[in-house]
């Protein structure tokens, strides 16, 4: 099939034919060296490893010379789920009302189909380059932070980073993330000692103690949010003991959280304030806290001159200002923003990660050309 690389759509049904869920490359970025070597980009593919861990390809393609404005975002996808309740093949890119169906359609191969198109329409920009991960829904260990790290290490320098993630709520020209919160998770084990129900004297019921616990880490808010961020939030989103009859006293009692914080705080102080509170409340030696790798701290790139450039060109394409904002989960711009000014602007997100999940064909044009006009001012070409 002959794509034009030009044409959003074209490529964006090609790459939704790459069956590229996490770990798996799929020809998604085999695709995409295709159409970006032709355009005068240079091309390579990276893998990256690590103990625990699948492989991961990454693609790292630039055109010029210097410092380069960055189109990032990943290629690999979720998995689809129960096929049979698609309305069409989750790996087809099949068009239906003016939609584009298919997974990852929305997060984010629309999106970087859009990139593409605007770099083949304009063939005298640059420097520009391409920073495209096969681990953004999986791990995010061989991804991002391992190909900035390689190219930096090549000598690469980054001027500004446009990151093609879903921003839009409800329609194209909604938002502009210019941050994230951070993400941490733990575990909170209690102690007891198991028994006969009947004979409670001889055990230590450890369930006795979770209202305590769950009282301590929710009942006080973490803080009142910030200029650029919402207030914090604690959530315990498991509580379980493993008993496993109705006879027995367990012998510990657990509670998973996780916590998504504004910049007031980072991992360390929030792992001390959790700690200060569950010992208050517990006793320092009432119970173990485990803590899952962390994810990332809470990152703003400043509303100034880069914000303004993509907020702009939005507003010329859409007749709309949109709004910056710091609200959704984590993404790999919390790896980038170390390097250079990154903001994120993308696709409605509204069917990202469901079944049927689908874009507007039309946005596709309109992104396409709101990235036309980034990459303009960004480059001067």
């Amino acid at each position: 099939m002959t794509i034009d690389p030009k044409n959003p759509v074209d490529v964006a049904r090609a790459l939704i034919a790459c069956e590229s869920v996490t770990p798996d490359e799929g020809g998604a970025l085999a695709l995409l060296e295709r159409l970006l070597a032709p355009l005068g980009l240079e091309v390579e593919r990276p893998v990256f490893s690590a103990d625990g861990t699948p492989d991961i390809e990454n693609l790292f393609a630039r055109r010029g010379d210097g410092e380069a404005f960055v189109f990032a975002g990943h290629t690999d996808v979720v998995p689809p789920g129960d096929v049979a309740k698609w309305r069409h093949n989750p790996f087809v890119g099949a068009a239906e009302a003016g939609e584009l169906f298919g997974r990852g359609a929305v997060d984010m191969k629309g999106a970087i189909a859009c990139m593409v198109a605007a770099v083949a329409r304009r063939p005298n920009a640059g420097p520009v380059a391409f920073l495209i991960t096969g681990d953004e829904e999986g791990p995010a260990i061989n991804g991002t932070a391992k190909l900035l790290e390689w190219a930096t290490a090549r000598g690469e320098r980054f001027a500004s980073c446009l990151l093609g993630e879903p921003s839009n709520p409800n329609a194209l020209g909604d938002e502009i993330k210019v941050g994230r919160r951070g993400s941490l998770s733990g575990t909170v084990t209690i102690a007891g000692v198991q028994g006969h129900v009947a004979y409670p004297h001889r055990a230590d019921n450890p369930v006795r103690r979770l209202p305590k616990a769950l009282s301590a880490l929710m009942d006080q808010a973490l803080d009142d949010g910030t200029e650029h961020f919402q207030p914090s939030n604690l959530e315990v989103v498991s509580v379980e003991s493993g008993a496993g009859a109705f006879n027995v006293i367990p012998g510990e009692a657990k509670l998973r959280f996780n916590i998504r914080y504004n910049d007031r705080h980072d991992a360390a102080s929030l792992t001390g304030l959790v700690r200060e509170r569950l010992d208050n409340a517990l006793g320092a030696g009432g119970y173990n806290l485990d803590l899952e790798p962390h994810t990332g701290d809470a990152f703003l790139t400043p509303p100034g001159a880069f914000s303004d450039v993509v907020a702009d060109a939005v507003e010329a394409e859409t007749g709309r200002r949109p709004a910056l904002t710091t609200t959704g989960g984590t993404s790999d711009a919390r790896f980038i923003k170390s390097y250079c000014p990154v903001v994120e602007f993308g696709l409605v997100g509204r069917t990202m990660h469901q079944v049927n999940e689908r874009v507007s064909i039309a946005d596709l044009e309109t992104l396409t050309r709101i990235y036309e006009r980034v990459l303009e001012k960004a480059t001067g070409a």
